[in-house]
């Protein structure tokens, strides 16, 4: 799938109310999908299939009633910075399986400096710091699937 129709797929997920989209073309399949802070109602999801003719349906709402149950426990009450999944994929701490960390918690960061990688759609993304500070925790785990707008480092100043 063209990474200008995966980036259209997100403009139009953030304009509207819908929580997750799934996109299917041939093999390729693409899931995008928003958090929503606890408390708040999330809004129907809908999963969309190829061709865009195809009409939407609705998702099972006790799936969603599931994945919720699911979510892991409120992370560190440490003070900071927050830097956030851009996208949907596999998370990994280090460019490979035997290097080390990009950064280690208490590490000092200056803002752009490469903090992990997202792989997505067979291709790695650097993450990139968007503050300077110090590392104060790692919040998702190397190689833990990850979701647009999920927390994976608090960096305070």
């Amino acid at each position: 799938m063209d990474i200008r129709k995966v980036k259209k797929l997100i403009e139009l997920l953030e304009e509207s109310n819908v929580a997750e989209i799934e996109i299917r073309e041939g093999e390729e399949t693409v899931r995008i999908s928003r958090n929503y802070p606890q408390g708040q109602p999330m809004p129907q999801q809908f999963f969309m299939q190829a061709p865009a003719a195809a009409p939407a349906t609705p998702a099972n709402p006790a799936s969603a009633a599931t994945s919720a149950s699911s979510a892991p426990p409120a992370g560190p009450t440490h003070k900071g910075e927050a830097v956030k999944s851009p996208m949907v994929g596999t998370f990994y701490r280090s460019p490979s399986p035997n290097s080390k960390p990009f950064v280690e918690v208490g590490q000092q960061v200056k803002a752009t400096d490469v903090i992990g990688i997202i792989e997505a759609m067979k291709m790695m993304n650097q993450i990139e710091s968007e503050f300077a500070g110090r590392v104060v925790s790692v919040l998702v785990e190397n190689g833990s699937p990850v979701e647009f707008g999920q927390p994976l480092f608090l960096i305070e100043e």
